[in-house]
This record gives C-alpha cells, sequence and structure tokens, in this order.
C-alpha cells in the first residue's frame, strides 16, 4: 500500500496498492501532465533524495522550501502569534529538521493553503503536529485528492485565526484562492502571504493576475479587479509571494494598484 505523490504538481493520493491512472489536478487546464507523462513518487522516496531548505523571513516568519527542486516548487510558510502557530501553504515532503524547527517553536495550531495546487501532503503535515485543523475554502473541496478528519472547509469571504491574522478569499485563480493578512507583519506596516492568488513578479515591483501560470492564460479585467478589490481594505506594505525570493519588501499595495492598471491596459490592447 502506497500513498501516491504526483511528480509534476506534488498532491499526495489516497493509500492505495498501486498509483491511480491519472491526476486529476494536472489534468485541470491549470496545471499540465508532465512532459514524461503521469508520473508518481511517495513522501519516503522524497525524504531519501530532498531536503527542506529554511530561511528566516523576517521576526516571526520562516519558510520551507524542498531542495532540489521539486513538483511546482512553491515555499510555505510558519508564521508565530502570541496566540499559536499557522503553517500557511504546504510542500509534499517534510524532514526531521524541519519538524524539529516547528516543533522547538511550539508546533502548528492551524493549516491554512492558498489554493489547490498546494494542498499537497497537507495530511502527512497535519498528522506530523497533533492532528493540526486544515482549513480550506470550501469552493475548492472537490480538488481535495486525500481525505482527512483535520480538514476543515470555511466558508463566506473572511475566516479571523490567531491574533488578528485573517484568510481573506481574493478567488480568481481558483474559486476559493485565498491570500492571508498578517497585520504586525513588516514591523507593524502589514504582510500580505499571497501563493499564487497573487502572484509576485521576477522583477520584484508588480504582481501577475492569472487564471492559468504554466500555460500563461491571465485572469479577465473583471477577475483581476476583483482580486485587487478584496484586499484594497488591509493595510500592508510586503508581499511575500509563492515562490523563494519573489517578496516585494516595500510598497507592495501601490505595486498591487500599479500592476493591475498594467494588466488592464495589456488585456485592453
Amino acid at each position: 500500500m502506497v500513498k501516491p505523490i504526483c511528480v509534476t504538481c506534488g498532491t499526495q493520493f489516497e493509500e492505495s496498492a498501486a498509483p491511480p491512472d491519472r491526476c486529476p489536478i494536472c489534468e485541470d487546464e491549470r496545471q499540465f501532465v508532465g512532459f514524461d507523462g503521469q508520473q508518481w513518487t511517495t513522501f519516503e522516496d522524497l525524504r531519501g533524495h530532498h531536503q527542506v531548505d529554511i530561511a528566516l523571513q523576517e521576526r516571526s516568519l520562516t519558510s520551507f522550501n524542498i531542495e532540489p527542486h521539486f513538483a511546482i516548487g512553491q515555499r510555505a510558510f510558519l508564521l508565530q502569534t502570541s496566540e499559536g502557530n499557522i503553517l500557511w501553504d504546504c510542500l509534499s515532503m517534510f524532514d526531521e529538521a524541519t519538524a524539529d524547527h516547528i516543533r522547538r517553536r511550539g508546533g502548528l495550531h492551524y493549516i491554512c493553503i492558498s489554493h489547490p495546487h498546494y494542498y499537497t501532503s497537507m495530511v502527512e503535515w497535519s498528522r506530523a503536529f497533533g492532528n493540526a485543523p486544515i482549513y480550506l475554502h470550501r469552493d475548492d473541496a472537490e480538488w481535495v485528492m486525500r481525505r482527512s478528519p483535520a480538514i476543515e472547509f470555511w466558508s463566506g469571504e473572511t475566516k479571523r485565526l490567531l491574533s488578528g491574522v485573517k484568510l481573506v478569499r481574493c478567488g480568481g485563480h481558483f474559486p476559493g484562492g485565498t491570500v492571508l493578512y498578517w497585520p504586525t507583519g513588516a514591523e507593524g506596516k502589514g504582510v500580505l502571504l499571497s501563493g499564487d492568488i497573487i502572484q509576485v513578479t521576477p522583477d520584484r515591483r508588480h504582481v501577475g493576475f492569472m487564471w492559468s501560470y504554466p500555460n500563461w492564460v491571465p485572469l479577465g479585467p473583471q477577475a483581476a479587479k476583483r482580486v485587487a478589490a478584496t484586499v484594497a481594505p488591509y493595510n500592508f506594505d510586503r508581499i511575500y509571494g509563492a515562490f523563494p525570493k519573489l517578496t516585494i519588501a516595500h510598497g507592495a499595495k501601490q505595486a498591487i494598484s500599479e500592476s493591475l492598471k498594467r494588466h488592464l491596459h495589456a488585456m485592453s490592447e
């Protein structure tokens, strides 16, 4: 019996005698099947060939990403608050050094994930930290490939977590696409952890609004406007995007506004 993990997207599936024939997440038009066809690995195999890079981003915020690069290559974050710790987004594996790092800082109270491409091995993470609740937006429930009692679907536009931290549904990339708002981050100026929902671009001065990133399909004007309007009421100066080093350290709120103008202009040409 194995719990197979898709090599292309990093999603872990239910335990079975053999991997499934297909990965619905990769066959969706927002993703793709790998160039060599559908391939599978396991959590244990990943541990044997990869490790997790741990980096302090700022006080109370640590990032994790798998090295060498695996699947989509996103980073996850440990956010420490006075009321407990939150894992934002998720990876397909973690090693003992990662688990020890988190345990020394008080473990996990919640796991919160921006969208289905980063559900990955969320159940493994939850079990390792006392069946920590996993918060996913109900609009994306169909994309859960491994069920668990720890998964709690939330509905609506916002969900308050700990110490003023809040989940905010923006939609766009997925109907339940969510960002995390940390009001006291960036030395009190506020932080967004945006996953792929508001994607920091390589110039680290702009963001992108996309329906499919690998297949280069942009969000339409109304959807992009909705994403930007959803986060406009919040005060923040910094955005941590989905991938290592893709951070807008200062002026992030203005960057979203200017990026929306650029996006709409390009869509109108």
